[in-house]
């Protein structure tokens, strides 16, 4: 008969947790389709337009770099070779002014220098007139280099075959940064050149006052990777100039280009070739400081359209609830009849079936103890007999008293059980009592003993004394601590484990945790155990009601029932149950521990 009432009753709860799994799965279903027909119909013309226009404002603001640059170098690749063919156009008039055998008279050349260099600042350093066979023969400047030799030079080699030349940025004799522009002209059939050396410093301000954002300066280089002017920050010019020569750079007017530096920072370019070919002009700047403001206004933008659609988003999501909510309250009021019905059969059911079982439980108890009781009187009746004094004579009389006192030690401890027994079987008495937590938690503690035993488990208890009594009904508490302890032994596998019962005052609350070091309870599954009919237990041990009754009784008392627990490492479940004002705790505590 209990095997067919549990059956309907998991028969009953089967159909009812597949209608609500059925009926949560049609409304997920849809609120996911009404969900992505609203996200589909107003998000992706947002974004497909917002990524449109940053595209086309990104190219629009990297031509706009490009173009800053380009202009920025075009105007001072103006400046630059000015600034040379003026200095060289100056030496070629003084030439052509005076006959080389004059400019050898070293006090016109001190005149003419003075000239040149009030009308262009003091640029010019000083002016020199070098045979063919580089021997400088006429000298006026701040430096004695009369009769200086310049037949080694890489400058004197160069401009003896060139009617006009402009050097590179050299050291020299001098030993400090400069270059020269000569003119050559013949005499009696031989060259002669007319030099002058250009103040570094001035050539040098024309490039390092370029300055582009925060990061952006130029330099200029030969094409041997020389640098012809300071430049303000560390480069490494032959790493630059092999990239350009690789990618056919040097021989273009103009150019930009993106690299990476060593530390992996990315810079942007503008070659621009200066000098007839000669040198290039470098515009360098940090990629991030070029594109900044556009990277600013991408963040703000994207931040508009991740707030707009996220706005869509929840827009989406309170609406199809909304609609969900309606579509659902329209169900629950059509079907709230039935389900009802069903509810109230399922008490009835229930009921019953633990009215049986108590029964049941009560009878088995009652028989049980009937014949013990007997056995106990008959052994008693026994050891009155062997008192007789032809019985005293035998040798196997402290045998007989031995076993007689086993029969009565075991008799008297199968009574003990089946009178706690009887006490939980009997039907749940509502009276609200002052009950002695402690007290009832030994009490558990020995009725699950045998089972403990068994199932190889230790149950330790840490109890503080003292605590103060709850008002509440004993049979309710029994069944709710009986509960936790026989689902922390159903947790621990047969190699056996531990549970420990602890009680202690916390604030205005009596704490009772039961703990155990079992298989734990999956993560997943922490937020439903206290659902009516959800165990995890296998098939056929267990309905899913036990902790679902514990946490009503508990509730119902004011208080509290949490689980803590690790898969793996074992759970804990807290009870918190409100203890009223006047039992107050005594001044000294201490800890009672089993």
């Amino acid at each position: 008969m209990f095997g067919l009432i549990d059956d309907s009753i998991r028969y009953k709860g089967n159909q009812i947790m597949d209608k609500e799994k059925s009926k949560k799965k049609n409304y997920r279903s849809l609120m996911r389709n009404v969900v992505l027909t609203i996200l589909l119909t107003a998000l992706t013309p947002t974004l497909v337009v917002s990524i449109f226009i940053l595209n086309q404002f990104a190219d629009s603001y990297q031509k706009k770099v490009h173009d800053h640059f380009t202009l920025l170098a075009r105007k001072h690749k103006t400046i630059i070779d000015l600034f040379l063919e003026e200095k060289l156009m100056d030496i070629r008039l003084l030439a052509s002014a005076y006959r080389f055998e004059e400019l050898g008279n070293e006090s016109l050349l001190n005149r003419k220098l003075i000239e040149i260099q009030q009308a262009h600042d003091r640029v010019f350093v000083d002016v020199g007139l070098v045979n063919s066979k580089g021997l400088q023969i006429a000298y006026a400047g701040p430096h004695n280099l009369t009769g200086a030799s310049y037949a080694d030079s890489e400058w004197f080699k160069t401009a003896i075959n060139n009617p006009y030349f402009i050097s590179d940025v050299f050291k020299g004799l001098r030993g400090t940064p400069h270059f020269i522009v000569s003119v050559r002209q013949e005499i009696d059939g031989k060259p002669w050149i007319l030099k002058s050396t250009i103040d570094f410093g001035e050539f040098n301000i024309l490039v390092e006052n370029l300055r582009i954002g925060e990061s952006g300066f130029a330099y200029i280089l030969n094409k041997k990777g020389e640098f012809q002017t300071s430049p303000i920050a560390e480069v490494k010019p032959g790493i630059l100039i092999d990239h350009f020569e690789k990618n056919g750079i040097l021989d273009r007017p103009n150019s930009i280009l993106k690299l990476k530096n060593n530390d992996g920072k990315e810079l942007i370019y503008n070659v621009t070739s200066i000098k007839k070919g000669e040198w290039v002009m470098v515009l360098q700047q940090d990629y991030d400081d070029a594109f900044a403001e556009l990277k600013v206004t991408q963040k703000i933008a994207v931040l508009i359209i991740v707030v707009a659609s996220l706005c869509i988003i929840a827009s989406s999501f309170i609406l199809s609830d909304i609609l969900i909510g309606r579509i659902s309250l329209a169900d629950e009021e059509k079907e709230s009849a039935d389900k009802e019905k069903e509810i109230l059969a399922q008490q009835v059911i229930e009921t019953g079936k633990l009215a049986a079982v108590g029964e049941l439980a009560a009878g088995i108890a009652h028989e049980i103890n009937n014949p013990v009781a007997i056995m106990i009187e008959e052994a008693g009746w026994i050891q009155d007999l062997l008192e007789e004094e032809d019985l005293k004579q035998s040798e196997n009389l402290e045998e007989f008293y031995r076993s007689l006192k086993q029969i009565n030690t075991q008799g008297r401890r199968c009574k003990d059980i089946t009178h706690k027994l009887l006490s939980f079987a009997r039907k749940t008495d509502p009276r609200v009592v002052q009950i002695s937590i402690n007290d009832l938690l030994k009490e558990i503690v020995h009725l699950s003993s045998q089972r403990a035993k068994y199932d190889n488990i230790a149950i330790h208890t840490e109890l503080e004394k003292h605590l103060p009594a709850i008002s509440a009904s004993e049979t309710e508490m029994q069944q709710v601590f009986l509960n936790l302890v026989n689902n922390a032994m159903d947790a621990i596998d047969k190699r056996g484990g531990s549970i420990t019962l602890t009680s202690k005052l916390v604030g205005d609350d009596l704490a009772v945790m039961v703990a155990d070091n079992g298989a734990g309870i999956a993560e997943a599954n922490l937020s439903r155990i206290f659902d009516p009919f959800y165990t995890t237990k296998p098939v056929g041990k267990g309905t899913g009601l036990g902790l679902s009754i514990c946490f009503g009784i508990i509730k119902k008392l004011g208080g509290d029932i949490h689980v803590r627990s690790t898969k793996g490492k074992g759970t804990t479940f807290e009870v918190r149950i409100p203890v009223k004002k006047e039992a107050e705790l005594p001044q000294e505590d201490a800890l009672d521990t089993g």
